[in-house]
């Protein structure tokens, strides 16, 4: 089995770093943009009926889902670009 050198785990470590850090920032900006769009959207009127409350945690998550999901290109972009700069030997 081979091991690492000190080199490549620093390396993977900062990828890992790095990853963490855009998925954050991706969290932040889309639960903003989620709550934004639920604010200016008024969306608790729906929430009288029984049906509507049922209907609005799924609404909600898939709203944030969807945008979450579209910062996956821009977070493996920005990390390969990282990794692509870095000396593994």
């Amino acid at each position: 089995m081979s091991q690492f050198t000190p080199v490549e785990i620093a390396n993977w470590i900062a990828i890992y770093l790095a990853a963490g850090i855009c998925c954050a920032i991706a969290m932040t900006l889309t639960v903003t943009v989620t709550l934004h769009g639920m604010w200016r959207d008024r969306v608790w009127e729906n929430v009288r009926s029984v049906r509507g409350a049922v209907l609005f945690v799924p609404k909600m998550w898939w709203r944030w889902q969807k945008l979450y999901l579209l910062s996956t290109p821009v977070t493996l972009g920005i990390v390969g670009s990282f990794a692509a700069t870095m000396s593994w030997s």
